[in-house]
Parts: structure tokens; C-alpha cells; sequence
């Protein structure tokens, strides 16, 4: 199995924040891209790549950036001997690839035929996340059929579905459909599903399809990964495996919930995720 990070978003509501922030306490971070944030005492993407090594659960580590924090992934990248970094090549948000395009390419660049573990370079999960639970959920998955994907949902609360993707399953957690941001009375459920994702390499090859059936839409329409299992979920087989919570960093006060968290809360770092 391999694992690929996404990280060539540009984090411009982070970004405004920092810039914004009459303080200069969080001067620090401007310019620094999402995932290469502090969090606790590590970098947020090292937290991954730590725990993706540590559980043995994948044989490479591959993280999508953007021309502009390119440099800076390289030389965080030169500390682990899993990790490789790939370059979309674009220098702003509005000519963004898109994350299912910068997994596209990933994907091509380096040859995957494998397993994918695909995973938002700007999440993160609560402590009693296992990266080895998940795998051996999916491995069960695999077994009953070669074309089986697994996604992981948490439940939010009802003001806050239309924040999220909101996943419908029937009484086997088979994923039936995702909403994307519904209002509460759109739906019953509140199974809020973040960026995390174990695909079948079965399914890979469809990445090609989507993107051809979206080519002609607005960039919103193909850009969010969630976009695609929306639509993998009509195609092919997709389970859920619900966890308590996650931290997603998008603006200042998340990232600062997430980081008190790491320096306060969390009780063992090195075996954090794994």
C-alpha cells in the first residue's frame, strides 16, 4: 500500500488570518504552508508520516505540493527516507489543479499500482485513532471483494452538517450516498466524512474518468477529493468506518485548538495514530 498526502492548497483563509492577527504572535506562520505548521512539537504532516511508518502499514509516502511551497517540502522531505515530493506546478489558488487532479498525477508520476491511502495534509485525527485498526478493517473488505474502498466517518453535530460531506450507509456501513454540506433537514444522518481515504487499486483507473466527465466544469466541481467518492460511491463499493473526531486546520482559532491539543492533551506523540 502507498500513501499519498495532499498538500498543494495555498491555506488563503489561514493565511488572512495570520496577516490579519493585530497580536504578531502567529507572525511565525505566515508563509508556511498548512501541513509544515507546528503542531506540538512536530511539523502537522510529520505527525502523519510518523505514524504511517510506525504502524508498517505502507511501503511509500508520496506528498503533492505546489511550485510555491515546493522548495520547502523538499527540504522538510530530506529527513525521511519513505517520503517523496512531487510538484503540480501551479503558483496560485486560482490556477489550482484541484486535489483529485493532484492525485491524478501523483499516481502517474510515480507508477502507483497499489493500494492507496489517500490523506488530507491538513487533518488530522483524535488520539484514538489507528492507523493499524483502519488497515485491518480494509484488508476485511478486500477479502470479500478486490473492488472494496474504505472511508472514515465521525459524527457532527446537527448544526454542523453543512459544513461537511455527510455520509448515508445501510445496516452493513456500505456507504449508500454523500451529501455534500446539507442542511440538517436534508438528511438523518451525521456521519461527517474527512479527508481519509483507503482506495482499492481496483478503482485507481476511474480517477481518469472522473476527471474526464468534470473537464469542462468550474474547478469547485472537481477540486475536493470528497467530489470524487461522491461519485465513486455510484460506481464501486464504499465502506465506512466511523472514528470519534478529527482537527481540520482551515483558519487561525482551528489551528490553535490543534495545536493546544498536541502541547496539552495528548499523552504519547510516538504513539499517536499508529
Amino acid at each position: 500500500m502507498k500513501a499519498v498526502i495532499l498538500a498543494a492548497g495555498y491555506g488563503t483563509r489561514l493565511q488572512r488570518d495570520v496577516d490579519s492577527d493585530g497580536t504578531g504572535r502567529f507572525q511565525h506562520l505566515s508563509g508556511v504552508a498548512k501541513p509544515l505548521l507546528p503542531v506540538g512539537r512536530r511539523a502537522l504532516i510529520s505527525h502523519w508520516v510518523s505514524a504511517l511508518t510506525l504502524s508498517g502499514c505502507v511501503e511509500g509516502i508520496y506528498v503533492v505540493t505546489n511550485a510555491v511551497y515546493h522548495k520547502a517540502f523538499e527540504e522538510w522531505a530530506s529527513q525521511f527516507s519513505l517520503v517523496k515530493v512531487l510538484s503540480d506546478h501551479t503558483r496560485s489558488n486560482e490556477d489550482r489543479l484541484g486535489a483529485v487532479a493532484c492525485l491524478q498525477l501523483t499516481i502517474k508520476h510515480f507508477k502507483i499500482e497499489d493500494h492507496v491511502i489517500v490523506i488530507g495534509g491538513d487533518t488530522l485525527f483524535l488520539e484514538d485513532f489507528s492507523l493499524k485498526t483502519v488497515e485491518g478493517k480494509f484488508s476485511e473488505l478486500l477479502v470479500q471483494c478486490a473492488d472494496n474502498s474504505l472511508v472514515l466517518s465521525y459524527q457532527c453535530k446537527e448544526e454542523d452538517t453543512h459544513k461537511y460531506g455527510i455520509l448515508e450507509v445501510d445496516e452493513d456501513l456500505r456507504v449508500l450516498c454523500m451529501k455534500e454540506k446539507p442542511t440538517a433537514a436534508e438528511t438523518e444522518s451525521r456521519r461527517a466524512c474527512p479527508c481519509f481515504y483507503m482506495l482499492s487499486k481496483k478503482c485507481l483507473p476511474l480517477l481518469d474518468n472522473f476527471l474526464e466527465s468534470k473537464k469542462d466544469l468550474p474547478i469547485q466541481d472537481r477540486d475536493a477529493p470528497g467530489n470524487f467518492v461522491s461519485w465513486l460511491i455510484q460506481r464501486s463499493p464504499v465502506y465506512t468506518h466511523e472514528i470519534s473526531g478529527r482537527f481540520d486546520v482551515g483558519n487561525l482559532p482551528s489551528y490553535i485548538e490543534c495545536d493546544l491539543y498536541f502541547k496539552e492533551k495528548l499523552k504519547n506523540v510516538e504513539s499517536y495514530m499508529v
